[in-house]
C-alpha cells in the first residue's frame, strides 16, 4: 500500500447554478491529487457525500484543501471536531484564501485564532439579539407568534366545551386547530 502523503481537495456550492470553476482551478493550483466535490448542497446539510468521501480516504500524513473555510464546516463545534480528528490521526490541513496550513506551528495558531473571533462574533450577535428583544419587552411590544383566540373567545370556548359541543366543531367555528382549542380549556 502507498503511504505517500496525498493532497485531496474538497469543493462545494450551494447552488445548481453555481459554479465549481474556480474552487477547482484553486485546488488544481495547489496540486492536489484528488478533489472530491458536493453540488447542491448547502453546508449546513447533514449528508454532504463529497465532504464523508475525502474525510473516509484521508490518511496520516495527508492533507485536506479547500479554497475557503466556510466550504467544509457546519459550525465552529464542527471545525473544531474535525481539526481534533486530524490532529490524532496526523492529518494536515489547508485552506488557500485564508492561508491557513496547520502543517506549520503559525497555520495552527491562525486556525484557532480565527475560529476563536468567529466564535466571539456568534456570541456577540447572540447577545446583542437576546438585549434587542429584552427592550422590545420593556418598551411593550408583544413578541411571537399572535394568540389565535382572544380572552373573550376563550370564555366562548369553554362554554361551548361545557355545554358539550364538540372540540372540532368549535375549532372549525374559531378558525382554529383541535389543539389549540384543548389549550383554551
Amino acid at each position: 500500500m502507498d503511504t505517500t502523503p496525498r493532497r485531496l481537495g474538497y469543493a462545494r456550492i450551494s447552488t445548481c447554478e453555481q459554479t465549481l470553476d474556480l474552487q477547482l482551478n484553486a485546488l488544481n493550483s495547489a496540486r492536489c491529487d484528488k478533489i472530491f466535490t458536493d453540488k447542491g448542497i448547502s453546508a449546513t446539510a447533514k449528508s454532504r457525500p463529497g465532504f464523508e468521501q475525502v474525510l473516509e480516504a484521508l490518511r496520516p500524513h495527508d492533507s485536506l484543501v479547500l479554497w475557503r473555510l466556510d466550504r467544509a464546516f457546519r459550525s465552529l463545534r464542527h471545525a473544531m471536531d474535525i481539526l481534533d480528528h486530524f490532529e490524532k490521526h496526523k492529518i494536515d490541513f489547508v485552506v488557500i484564501m485564508e492561508g491557513i496550513d496547520t502543517s506549520t506551528p503559525m497555520g495552527r495558531c491562525f486556525y484557532q485564532i480565527q475560529n476563536a473571533f468567529a466564535e466571539l462574533e456568534k456570541n456577540l450577535i447572540s447577545e446583542r439579539t437576546k438585549a434587542g428583544l429584552q427592550a422590545a419587552k420593556e418598551r411593550g411590544v408583544k413578541l411571537g407568534r399572535p394568540r389565535a383566540l382572544n380572552p373573550k373567545q376563550i370564555v366562548t370556548v369553554r362554554r361551548l366545551n361545557t355545554d358539550g359541543i364538540h372540540k372540532n366543531i368549535i375549532a372549525k367555528r374559531f378558525g382554529v386547530t383541535v389543539r389549540t382549542i384543548y389549550r383554551a380549556v
